[in-house]
């Protein structure tokens, strides 16, 4: 999980954070923002109006039985009533839906910008937390350019002109309940110093908390097979009793925040009550100023309800923006200044020189590599766990950069091209491969949305995809699951090698693209490989050996070095480190070997009698090319 970071959680709301927000959100909305504004305030005014109506009501109508003024009293109050309905409706339209659209808009580039990001972002941070940032940390925006900061602003508007009111009806009477106002807005600033870092911190622990729920769910399977659904329960429920921790810190500073305010204005009540009730006996208040004061005492404090409500908003809000802007300020892999050379058609020649590779300084994965492909050679990498094959092929894929010397595709720097006119033309067969919930057809459509149906077909049938899709219910549109659920191994992986065949890529790189098969459906997809491969450069990361014999060229590797380099029977005569791996899986003895120019010796199986058929089997590269052992 991601471990919150002590000096993020207490830090405090920064100046620069608030220019930020000001520069990049509210001033280009400056005159949406003003025409809340101006709602708003005419929608304070209109609530002005009755406290004042009141005090006419009683003083002029009531007490002197003016029946008269009762009528335009009633309709001046009823229009006041109507402009702040009409308004407080028109405020909600105009501002709450552009916020709703800035909050998608924003969503969308944090989104596409995520997904420009290298590889080794994604490494480094869960899938779960990116999803908080792309969806919920966005979220808090509404509160600066939908209706929270307008209303906040016209509220401390209203208190102003409530105050100056009170002033004009006893300043005696208001200074003495303004020292009470005035110690709760000490409280309120109080409470903000206090949740700020919590409001920080509940947007890491959520990150957390999702990412970990994410996962989760994807390997439910593993966790089924392991018996490991109450240690999953018990990681997520010790997760949301954190997140129900933080939670519970906020509502008990709020709660305490409106006690005290309740307390506050009971005592306000009090001290009203009292010197207004001497007031009024003595002559100096009328019935009708009493309860005016009263009603504007009401709109003065009423914003310091909404200012501990709005404020904890607004701080969340720029909690979260602060979380975005670290992820918008992350470098794109596409915005180098360096990558400024755009291919066309590639030939497919590919060429390491002298490279180094680190993900940590001082840690070499790959040191001194030097290759050649040739186009249309297929490349095997074979070794170790560790031993830098998945790294290698990150290079060749232009995933990462050299740490020192050159990858070269047709004589130029792999590192000065531009990203997206070279992998337009790069293909990926992975071992454990990714489909996306949506139809069959949608899937072998991915590496190139604009093939006909008719390319469509012919992929799905090289790649023997047909023999299962045809057989479904929808047929090509059938929808297969999140992950391909509802496909085999084998399944999913002929779906991976059609959707690598209709792509039609220079450069194709297989990761034991037929791991996922079993020996019959391996045999049926042969020939879709033999086209796969057929005309491009492949580079082939193989666990089982028996699959690469009659690649062009094998690189063993181990420690980040290329060890040996051959053909497969020159690698064998050479009794070396891939005959070693090479041997033991086949389950032969060294000493078989006693010639080195000797091929491999016509003895029993291990496994059964049954060696003519084990022997006479074609290894998939052998298939693909046309060659027998």
């Amino acid at each position: 999980m991601e471990v919150p970071d002590p000096a993020h959680k207490n830090r405090k709301l920064q100046p620069a954070s608030v220019r930020r927000a000001f520069l990049e959100l509210v001033w280009p909305r400056k005159r949406l923002l003003g025409a809340g504004l101006a709602l708003i305030l005419i929608n304070r005014a209109a609530d002005l109006v009755i406290p004042a109506a009141s005090k006419y009501l009683i003083d002029e109508v009531v007490q002197k039985r003016n029946l008269s003024l009762l009528i335009p009293i009633a309709t001046v109050a009823g229009a006041a009533v109507l402009v702040g309905a009409i308004s407080g409706f028109l405020l909600t339209q105009l501002l709450s839906k552009n916020a709703q659209l800035l909050i998608a808009e924003l969503r969308i580039k944090v989104q596409q910008h995520v997904g420009r990001l290298p590889i080794r972002y994604y490494d480094a941070n869960k899938t779960g937390a990116l999803l908080s940032r792309i969806m919920s940390d966005v979220e808090g925006i509404r509160n600066l350019i939908g209706t929270g900061i307008v209303e906040l602003l016209g509220g401390v508007l209203t208190a102003i002109a409530a105050f100056v009111l009170l002033l004009a009806i006893n300043a005696k009477l208001t200074f003495a309940v303004f020292l009470f106002l005035a110690l709760f807005a000490l409280l309120i600033g109080k409470a903000f110093v206090y949740m700020r870092p919590v409001f920080r911190e509940r947007s890491i622990i959520h990150a957390e908390v999702s990412g970990r729920l994410a996962e989760s769910l994807s390997g439910v399977r593993v966790i089924k097979g392991f018996n490991a659904e109450r240690r999953e329960a018990a990681t997520f429920a010790r997760g949301a009793m954190r997140l129900f921790d933080n939670v519970k810190k906020t509502l008990t500073t709020t709660s305490l925040t409106v006690v005290a305010a309740k307390l506050l204005i009971g005592t306000v009540s009090l001290i009203v009550m009292i010197v207004g009730g001497r007031m009024i006996v003595g002559g100096t208040m009328t019935m009708g100023d009493f309860v005016a004061f009263t009603l504007y005492l009401a709109l003065l404090v009423a914003p310091m309800f909404q200012i501990v409500n709005i404020g904890s908003q607004l701080t969340e809000a720029f909690a979260g923006l602060d979380r975005t802007h670290e992820v918008l300020a992350e470098t794109p892999e596409d915005v180098d200044p360096q990558r400024t050379r755009s291919l066309k058609n590639i030939c497919g020649e590919v060429e390491f020189k002298g490279v180094w590779f680190e993900y940590e300084a001082g840690k070499p994965v790959l040191q001194e590599v030097s290759l050649e492909a040739k186009p249309g050679t297929v490349i095997a990498l074979v070794g170790s766990s560790g031993s830098g094959k998945s790294t290698l092929i990150s290079l060749v894929a232009a995933f990462a950069k050299p740490t020192r010397g050159t990858v070269l595709l047709d004589g130029i720097d792999l590192a000065t091209v531009r990203l997206d006119s070279y992998r337009s033309q790069l293909g990926v067969v992975l071992q454990d491969n990714f489909l996306f919930d949506g139809t069959v057809r949608e899937n072998i459509l991915f590496g190139r949305p604009d093939a006909s149906d008719e390319e469509v077909r012919q992929a799905a049938e090289i790649a023997r995809v047909d023999e299962f899709a045809l057989s479904m219910e929808k047929g090509y549109q059938t929808i297969i699951g999140e992950r391909g659920v509802k496909l085999s191994g084998g399944q999913r992986q002929r779906m991976a090698i059609a959707r690598a065949i209709l792509a039609n890529p220079r450069i194709l790189i297989l990761d034991e693209a037929t791991s996922s098969l079993d020996s019959e459906s391996e045999a049926m997809i042969q020939q879709g490989l033999s086209a796969l491969i057929t005309g491009r450069t492949t580079f082939v990361i193989a666990h089982r050996l028996s699959t690469i014999r009659s690649s062009d060229q094998i690189l063993v590797l181990e420690g980040g070095l290329i060890i040996e380099r051959g053909r497969h029977e020159e690698l064998l005569a050479s009794g070396g480190r891939y005959f070693e791996l090479y041997t033991r899986q086949a389950g032969i003895e060294g000493n078989r070997f006693l010639n080195p120019g000797e091929r491999e010796p016509a003895t029993e199986d291990k496994r059964g009698p049954d060696k003519t058929e084990e022997k006479e089997e074609l290894s998939p590269l052998q298939l693909l090319r046309g060659k027998e052992t």
